[in-house]
């Protein structure tokens, strides 16, 4: 996203309507119930946030870009993982139970991206150029990492003995988030620094917009990001009941909430994923989808692990079966995707597929 000329008036109307939302709601003791009134309220509610989602990031991607590498990736992680974890925690502190929603959410995240967004991407990329390049080894180096990291955070606690059940034990999810912490630093650490031109389109090469945001705009985005997470942070007990609700409303499974947590952090970033395959920078959606995965796993389960921990909720990390099964699929086909550096449309259906039975079994299992 570009940093030149002024901010665009969306990146600081929306915090600025949802910190007015929620004083509004707060000084007039507004309570969500499914009415006419709530209904209006949450269809306001869904519109300023992920508005203000939008701004967040905006922001972030102008500071980082001032700020360089490898901080600059830091920070855009950072601001989208409080986003998620805030979601993810107040959900999970609701009137309902909802010790599985970080697991769904996280499997989520991995199915939108893997199969949804990457699908698109290359059927959008496809029909315009035919083929489209990515490099195969910043590829092969998401992959790897996000195999891992989803294979010890979401199957692995089916197996474990300590503990009865798809759980860790205390020590067993200490340890494993300390780990998925320090591998996910050094992929950072090697994708923005040591190996950078694995992740590099060979042919446009690296532009950074951001770099040359004016000081003006730099001071003005730190101050509209810190108002738009906290924006975020105090409506998301309101979003959380407007999920509920919603959930309760239309039968929906407990899964679908980890969807929408998922799309409404992934938002941002599939558009500008899917406008980059259209200028035929496959390789620039490819580091945007995968690295929210990457940054989903790495930051939030660790993150999510510490809030359950402290408050005293049971987290349930283990998939299912059938989850497990279109996991183990996702990554198969994901590594003979990009095995040869070159995409066409038939691997972008194929992923669109898969998507496609996803959504069908989180609502007819």
């Amino acid at each position: 996203m570009s940093a030149h000329g002024l901010i665009p008036r969306s990146a600081w109307i929306f915090p600025a309507l949802a910190v007015i939302l929620f004083a509004a709601t707060t000084a007039l003791r507004f309570t969500f119930t499914p009415s006419p009134a709530g209904l209006v309220f949450a269809a306001a509610l869904l519109v300023i946030l992920f508005g203000t989602v939008f701004a967040a990031v905006h922001h972030a991607e102008v500071i980082a870009g001032r700020i360089g590498e490898p901080y600059g990736t830091l920070l855009l992680t950072l601001a989208v993982t409080i986003i998620e974890v805030a979601l993810i925690a107040t959900i999970m502190l609701g009137d309902k139970p909802a010790p599985t929603l970080a697991r769904d959410t996280v499997f989520a995240v991995v199915m939108i991206v893997c199969n949804g967004l990457v699908g698109f991407c290359i059927m959008a990329g496809g029909l315009r150029y035919r083929e489209q390049d990515v490099q195969v080894t910043g590829s092969s180096l998401y992959l790897s990492v996000l195999i891992v990291l989803a294979t010890i955070t979401l199957i692995l606690p089916n197996y474990t003995l300590t503990t009865p059940g798809p759980i860790y034990s205390a020590a067993q999810l200490g340890f494993v988030s300390v780990v998925t912490i320090i591998l996910y630093g050094v992929f950072l650490y090697t994708q923005t620094i040591l190996h950078r031109n694995y992740f590099i389109n060979k042919v446009t090469g690296d532009t950074d917009d951001g770099a040359y945001a004016s000081n003006r705009m730099f001071a003005s985005s730190v101050l509209l990001l810190l108002v738009s997470l906290l924006a975020i942070v105090l409506l998301a007990k309101k979003f959380s009941l407007v999920v509920d609700a919603g959930t309760a409303l239309i039968g929906a499974p407990p899964a679908f909430a980890g969807i929408l947590v998922a799309l409404l952090i992934l938002l941002p970033e599939s558009v500008a994923a899917i406008a980059a395959a259209r200028k035929n920078d496959l390789q620039k959606s490819i580091n945007l989808a995968l690295g929210s995965s990457l940054a989903t796993i790495g930051l939030t389960i660790p993150a999510v692990a510490i809030t359950a921990y402290t408050l005293d909720m049971q987290l349930v990390l283990g998939l299912n079966d059938q989850e497990v099964v279109l996991l183990v699929l996702t990554f198969v086909l994901s590594m003979l995707t990009f095995v040869t550096g070159r995409t066409n449309i038939l691997f972008g259906l194929v992923h669109l597929v898969v998507f496609a039975v996803f959504l069908l079994l989180v609502f007819v299992p």
